[in-house]
């Protein structure tokens, strides 16, 4: 192989990575070390590899190789781990979807990723069946029993790759080549597939390893979080095995049953979005056994400083906050695990940069001075490849090498960033800007409220008018009117809510976010507090 001068300075080189080296390599370093546990049942790295080289013997044998796009819809069990290291062991790409989506949502990833195969779990098979027909995608299931009636003829992966040469060892494949489409949940239109590359999820892997975590060996990870989601697949599915850790699986969350799962495998950090933090104090309301947490991480939005200090005070843990998208792979700033800052999501992680900029201004790039107010924007080895044949959207998120994220916040002369909103969730009430944030940071300080999610509904007078939908604590009672004086109390005139709404549960979507789009939509006829 021989290149010209340039070529050598400008091309990929001879250099090789991949993520499936992460479970490889500590399949032979710690080959007999839990890597899974999941309903009573241990799988140790040893284990997991080989079952992963036989499910990539049956994919080789499917004629999957590099550069082909597998769509995976399973939960958080052992299947989705060997389908997803058996993909990117044939150097192909792997699709997470989410596993709330319908057919017609299914049918769309499968389209716009290119698809070549698709492993879905018996679960999903429902949705996933019509939509891979539509889309002339064939499908492969995992977790089937022998004898279930489908519409269609399945095959089992499990059975095919028991009868399949299992792989010696993984492709190579070159650091900047794509790894995942994952697909962002946007509020308009259809998702957008973000490609991320080898290099910048390992990237991330070892940052995170080498300077925002204290995770060890012996560490027993919850596993709660949804693969498919760039959070549990990078910080915990990927940072575990890269540490030789366990993780503790859980499909679907449960408050009481992931507090009693973590009580019994003895879980020493949790992992989770605010949804969860909340759903575990409820249980822990009711319960007095508590796991032996070291610490907990916590991401995917703002988790109120209310809850933060209740976590910590009922489980003994510190809560380390960071922040990221789909688009950073996904951390960008997480604090110090040593000295967190609680309401901030702490400092840039390794060779990444974060600024704030001006958020009117759109075709480059205007950078504000510390403890203003701005646009928040990353650069750096953890940023995606691009959106997936949409380099319309792809060229109006970066400019000028930096990447917009469409979050508000502002940064201290220590370089610690504090996060206010969403862009697009800040609400302007007579001219005055209300970070829903700040109002939900307050509510949750109300002694009967357990969760809370701010919102604008359209207003002919005020342009638009701050609503809250709250949920109360078990056994607590408060009306609406109750709930207005306090926060009344707490912030300025423009910023309280004037319309509270106490509901039974809030709209949560796959990767565990509020669907603030849906309270608009249900709350946007008029009503009385």
């Amino acid at each position: 192989m021989t290149f010209t001068t340039q070529e050598l300075l400008d091309g990929p080189g001879l250099g090789t990575l991949s993520i499936a080296a992460i479970l490889s390599e500590s399949a032979t370093r710690h080959r007999d070390r839990p890597a899974l546990q999941f309903r009573g049942q241990t799988t140790t790295y040893g284990q997991l590899w080989d079952e992963t080289r036989a499910y990539a013997g049956a994919l080789r044998a499917r004629g999957v190789g590099p550069g082909d796009r597998v769509a995976l819809i399973i939960p958080n069990v052992p299947d989705f781990c060997r389908a997803y290291y058996a993909v990117l062991s044939l150097g192909a790409i792997v699709v997470p979807i989410h596993l709330l989506f319908k057919a017609e949502e299914i049918e769309y990833v499968l389209r716009d990723s290119g698809a070549r195969l698709a492993i879905v779990a018996a679960p999903q098979l429902a949705e996933a069946i019509p939509a891979a027909g539509r889309a002339g995608v064939p499908l492969l299931s995992v977790l089937l029993p022998l004898g279930a009636e489908t519409p269609i003829p399945i095959s089992r992966l499990e059975v095919e790759a028991a009868q399949a040469t299992p792989i010696e060892r993984y492709e190579s494949v070159n650091p900047l080549a794509a790894a995942t489409i994952l697909y962002t949940s946007g509020t308009t239109g259809h998702p957008k597939g973000a490609v991320g590359s080898h290099l910048a999820m390992i990237e991330q892997v070892s940052a995170e390893l080498l300077d925002c975590t204290d995770m060890q060996s012996s560490d027993v990870v919850f596993g709660g979080l949804p693969f498919f989601h760039a959070f549990g697949q990078t910080s915990v599915l990927n940072t575990v095995f890269r540490r030789g850790a366990s993780i503790v699986l859980l499909p679907k969350f449960d408050p009481a049953e992931a507090l009693q799962l973590m009580v019994d495998t003895g879980t020493t950090i949790f992992t989770a979005v605010p949804t969860m933090y909340i759903g575990l104090l409820a249980a822990a309301a009711a319960s007095d056994a508590r796991p032996p947490l070291r610490y907990a991480v916590s991401g995917g939005s703002a988790l109120p400083v209310a809850v933060l200090e209740r976590f910590q005070e009922a489980f003994d843990a510190v809560v380390q906050e960071g922040y990221g998208l789909t688009e950073t792979s996904p951390v960008a700033t997480v604090n110090e695990l040593s000295n967190p800052r609680p309401g901030t999501i702490g400092k840039p992680i390794w060779g990444v940069d974060v600024e704030i900029v001006r958020p009117d201004v759109e075709d480059h790039v205007e950078f504000l001075p510390h403890g203003e107010l701005g646009e928040i924007v990353v650069r750096g080895h953890n940023l995606m490849k691009g959106y997936l044949g949409n380099p319309e959207a792809t060229d109006a998120a970066m400019v000028d090498g930096w990447f917009h994220t469409g979050d508000l916040g502002h940064k201290d002369d220590e370089g610690v960033v504090t996060i206010v909103d969403r862009k697009k969730d800040m609400i302007v009430r007579n001219g005055y800007n209300v970070y829903p944030s700040e109002v939900e940071d307050v509510l949750m300080r109300h002694a009967s409220i357990a969760n809370a999610a701010v919102f604008g509904v359209a207003d002919d007078v005020h342009g638009q008018e701050v609503h809250a939908a709250v949920i109360l604590r078990p056994g607590a009672s408060a009306d609406c009117a109750e709930i207005v004086a306090f926060s009344k109390e707490h912030l300025a005139a423009y910023k309280y809510p004037r319309v509270v709404h106490v509901v039974e549960a809030l709209p949560i979507g796959a990767s565990g976010k509020v669907l603030k789009r849906e309270l608009v939509t249900s709350f946007s006829a008029p009503a009385a507090v």
